[in-house]
């Protein structure tokens, strides 16, 4: 069975830098290939002697309206092949977007008179491939070498993995919501360390704010339940064959409640025998 991942998603998002990146890892790229030919690449590939076992297909880039309306037909009969098939989906906002394609005058593929207008049909093309996605990457607030790092956590050493792999991201609220997550947890109703002036400094990575947050009551109340929740879906998520779980916890400004609860709710995957990554987006700010 070969392994195959579809990298599509807005021009300007970074398929460049995931091709690139994906190509290190030692998959095998195929940029920017007709849709109509996918199935016979999966056939070629997938002959008796053929030495290829990871597949990158980078689409759309550079391919005008015909183009993305293919790709989701395409992705369809690339599943009924019965290899193993991902779809990654990146993305930004649009001011970033606009920014980018500003910043290297490139001209968007599609070609409109405004790069606002562009960006929105794109859009428009590509939802029916974004609400089949495994994953979503938002590149909005990623350099070149963030958005390496995310994908080397996602298709590196565990890429070849058949099991859902996880995450699990500390956030604050007053820097904005992750968008590129699945499921997201508000801890504000706990008492907040930042009052407190000698836990101010401190982050949720150290012991005097993490053992202030593991004592409140209502912090024990809240992982309980959390446990008796994922006992319920991950399995079911499992079931329904979902080949990635990011989980965001967030607090005001993501440097002490949310920090603890991340590395509790980390544990509580390990404990449904998943191995969750955990980043703390907001800790340095």
């Amino acid at each position: 069975m070969i392994d195959f991942l579809v990298i599509a998603g807005l021009s300007g998002a970074g398929r460049s830098t995931a091709a690139a990146t994906l190509e290190d890892l030692g998959w095998f790229i195929i940029d920017n290939l007709p849709p109509t030919l996918i199935t016979k690449v999966a056939e070629l590939v997938g002959k008796p002697g053929s030495e290829t076992e990871r597949v990158a297909l980078v689409m759309g880039r550079g391919g005008g309206e015909e183009y993305l309306e293919e790709v989701g037909p395409a992705l369809d009969s690339l599943r009924s092949t019965g290899h193993r098939v991902r779809v990654a989906y990146l993305e930004a906002s649009d001011e970033v977007l606009v920014r980018r394609f500003e910043g290297t005058r490139r001209r968007h593929p599609l070609g409109a008179e405004r790069v606002m207008e562009s960006i929105a049909r794109e859009r428009e093309l590509l939802e029916p491939i974004k609400t089949q996605a495994d994953i979503v990457v938002d590149t909005s607030n990623l350099n070149v070498h963030q958005l390496r790092e995310r994908l080397v956590t996602l298709f590196g050493a565990d890429a070849g993995s058949t099991g859902m792999q996880t995450q699990v991201v500390s956030f604050g609220y007053k820097h904005g919501i992750p968008l590129d997550v699945d499921i997201v947890l508000d801890c504000r109703f706990l008492p907040n360390p930042h009052w407190i002036e000698e836990l101010r400094p401190h982050s949720g990575l150290e012991k005097p704010v993490r053992d202030y947050v593991m004592a409140q009551p209502d912090t024990k109340a809240f992982l309980d339940r959390l446990e008796d929740l994922f006992e319920l879906l991950l399995p079911a998520y499992v079931k329904e064959g979902k080949a990635y779980l990011s989980v965001a916890v967030g607090c005001t400004g993501g440097h002490h409640r949310s920090v603890v609860l991340a590395e509790e709710i980390a544990d509580i995957l390990r404990r449904n025998g998943l191995s969750p990554t955990v980043t703390h987006r907001d800790v340095a700010r």
